[in-house]
C-alpha cells in the first residue's frame, strides 16, 4: 500500500497515521498513570498527594464535594477514560478511517468529552474551592491536547460516512468496514 492510499479525499495528510495517533496514546497513558495515582489518593491507598506549588490546594481538591458527586472517585472515572483513549487510539492500521470507522469514531467520543469536563473542572478549581491541584491542572493539559488530532480522524470517519451516504451505500456497512463497501469508491 502507498502512503498515498491512506489519505482521505481533499486531505494533504493521512489523520490515521501512527505518526498522528502514537503521541495520544502516549499522551493517554500518561493521563491514565496520574488519574490512577490522583484516584489511589481518593481511595486513601496513599495518605498524601504529590503537589509542588499549591500547598495543600491538591489535597482540597481531590477530597471536594465535585469529586465524590458519583459513586466512585472522580479521578477513576479519569482513568477508565483515558485508558479507553490509549485503546481505541491504539486499535486499527493507518486506514482506520475508512475500514473501521465505528473505533474511530470510538476513539473520539472518548477523547472529545474527556477533555471538555478536564476544562470544567480546571474551571471549577478556583471558582469553587479558591485552590488549584497540580496534577489535575496537568491531567487536563494532556486531555486538551489531545482533542485536536483525534478529532481529525474523528472528522475523517465522519466525510467517509457521509460520502458512503450520498453514494447510497449501507450506513451500517460502512460504519463496521464492511469488505464490499470499502471497495467502492466513496
Amino acid at each position: 500500500m502507498s502512503e498515498k492510499e491512506g489519505i482521505p479525499p481533499g486531505w494533504s495528510y493521512n489523520p490515521a497515521s501512527w505518526g498522528q495517533r502514537l503521541p495520544i496514546v502516549g499522551l493517554a497513558i500518561i493521563g491514565f498513570g496520574i488519574a490512577t495515582y490522583m484516584a489511589l489518593f481518593q481511595l486513601k491507598v496513599f495518605d498524601t498527594v504529590w503537589e509542588p506549588f499549591f500547598g495543600n490546594d491538591s489535597r482540597k481538591i481531590l477530597t471536594s464535594s465535585v469529586s465524590k458527586i458519583l459513586p466512585i472517585p472522580d479521578a477513576a472515572l479519569g482513568a477508565i477514560g483515558y485508558l479507553a483513549d490509549a485503546i481505541t487510539g491504539a486499535v486499527g492500521g493507518t486506514r482506520r478511517w475508512r475500514t473501521m470507522p465505528w473505533i474511530v469514531i470510538m476513539f473520539g467520543l472518548a477523547v472529545g468529552p474527556l477533555g471538555f469536563i478536564s476544562i470544567l473542572l480546571v474551571i471549577l478549581q478556583p471558582v469553587m474551592f479558591d485552590a488549584w491541584c497540580t496534577l489535575c491542572l496537568c491531567s487536563a493539559a494532556i486531555s486538551v491536547i489531545m482533542i485536536g488530532p483525534a478529532m481529525d480522524e474523528f472528522m475523517a470517519s465522519m466525510q467517509y460516512m457521509k460520502r458512503a451516504k450520498d453514494a447510497r451505500v449501507s450506513l451500517w456497512k460502512a460504519f463496521w468496514g464492511y469488505k464490499e463497501v470499502q471497495g467502492k469508491v466513496i
